[in-house]
């Protein structure tokens, strides 16, 4: 009992450093390791994206529940999910709003019927590049453009679906690489306390085919700029 005291003594600044930590990671703003490509090229393997866990709700720390809704998540959103059917928590765009009629033919979508304007980019080479070359495109509709990325040569089974009407509370996600991305297309609409956050920055990047040495142009760089574009 006198060793635990002395301990207790000799780091108890230490301790409550890290459990205000992780109340402040759980509830108010964190960063995620994104392992995979299906937000290419917005979001890069090996990406740590800051998350604000505070853009739309409050919730009691350490736990999913919800005590206050600050703001409506908006079309465009890059969010975090808590996804009971992917099993795991995911990073996807939002399209579609509760309400919304969405479809989509060819990789090409639309939005309460109306067509999204597409016009191509060139980027230099990205990871998955070499294995399925990409056409980059930037996607506008509704006051929202960011860039994708599409892949001819192995289309999507799914690059077709619709249209679908999102159901109240609810919300339809895509991800930005979309011939590569599980999303509502697989795991149909997302719950409104699914969402968990949303983030519009890299916190920092480390680059896994260079044994994780950092992307240092990435550190802070805003998600939909960040993409090293070579020409428009």
């Amino acid at each position: 009992m006198r060793m635990l005291a002395k301990l207790w003594r000799d780091n108890k600044s230490l301790v409550a450093f890290l459990f205000l930590m992780v109340l402040f990671r759980s509830a108010v703003a964190d960063w995620n390791v994104v392992p995979s490509g299906s937000m290419l090229p917005t979001i890069r393997e090996g990406d740590r994206i800051f998350v604000d866990k505070m853009a739309y709700d409050l919730r009691v720390p350490l736990t999913h529940i919800a005590i206050a809704h600050l703001h409506d998540p908006q079309r465009g959103d890059i969010v975090t999910i808590d996804s009971s059917a992917a099993h795991e928590l995911i990073v996807k765009r939002l399209i579609g709003l509760p309400g919304d009629t969405v479809a989509m033919r060819d990789n090409v979508l639309y939005v309460n019927g109306v067509r999204a304007d597409y016009q191509p980019l060139t980027l230099k080479p990205l990871p998955g590049d070499a294995a399925s070359p990409g056409d980059y495109l930037t996607e506008r509709f509704d006051g929202v453009a960011h860039t994708v990325r599409l892949t001819p040569q192995a289309p999507s089974p799914r690059d077709s679906f619709g249209p679908v009407t999102v159901p109240p509370g609810e919300y339809l996600m895509l991800g930005d690489n979309r011939d590569n991305s599980a999303d509502s297309r697989y795991f149909g609409f997302f719950a409104r306390k699914e969402l968990m956050g949303r983030t519009r920055r890299v916190a920092f990047s480390l680059d896994p085919d260079r044994y994780y040495a950092p992307r240092f142009e990435r550190f802070g760089a805003p998600l939909d700029e960040a993409a090293p574009l070579a020409s428009r």
